[in-house]
């Protein structure tokens, strides 16, 4: 397995810890539909969260957040609008992204209720 797949795979278990530490209510991880994936569906507070997650070894090249293109938010949205099709009783909903840097110390940087 490619090492930027694996670095991910670390990343995205990293974010289910963080997010169940905090408080939030796992639903899915990695949840797919016919064309979009989200890393991960979550609730806190009757807030039903469309969560991305993207992870960098370290913020040499940049940072991890700036790795959510217009394109990916969209098909976030997208991916988001099938699950509710699916789940229509969620009335607030919340897309965040969640930044993690491995190295040189490990860092979360949350930002929430993105709209492009």
């Amino acid at each position: 397995m490619a090492t930027h797949n694996l670095t991910g795979q670390k990343g995205e278990q990293l974010a289910v810890d963080y997010f169940q530490s905090n408080g939030y209510r796992l639903l899915h991880s990695n949840w797919r539909t016919s064309h979009w994936e989200i890393d991960i569906i979550a609730t806190k507070n009757g807030i039903l969260h469309f969560i991305e997650v993207k992870t960098k070894t370290s913020n040499y090249h940049g940072f991890p957040e700036d790795e959510v293109s217009v394109k990916k938010f969209k098909w976030l949205v997208q991916a988001a609008e099938a699950y509710l099709y699916l789940h229509p009783q969620w009335q607030r909903i919340q897309y965040d992204i969640l930044a993690i840097t491995l190295q040189p110390k490990l860092s979360f940087f949350l930002i929430e209720d993105v709209y492009l």
